[in-house]
């Protein structure tokens, strides 16, 4: 059996830091990174656990300036013995 997995990115250059894609993110994940500032002069999103991404893209899609882009893979899982 396959588990769902994924890698986003953020271009953290462009991001405006509006938050919508924290909104979208079923894990919970993305948060906005007031410890910095980019150079538009916003704090831009970030990813707080990358291992607990599932791949669903709804980050990227939320996202109004198409900064964030998710790679999607499959991780195989051992066979639980019952």
């Amino acid at each position: 059996m396959a588990e769902l997995k994924g890698r986003v990115r953020i271009a953290t250059n462009s991001c405006k830091g509006c938050g919508l894609c924290i909104i979208a993110c079923p894990e919970e994940i993305i948060v906005i990174d007031e410890s910095t500032v980019n150079l538009k002069g916003y704090s831009p999103a970030s990813i707080s656990s990358p291992a607990q991404c599932i791949g669903c893209g709804n980050c990227a899609l939320m996202c109004p300036d198409s900064v964030i882009t998710v790679e999607r893979f499959t991780v195989k899982r051992r066979a639980e013995h019952v």
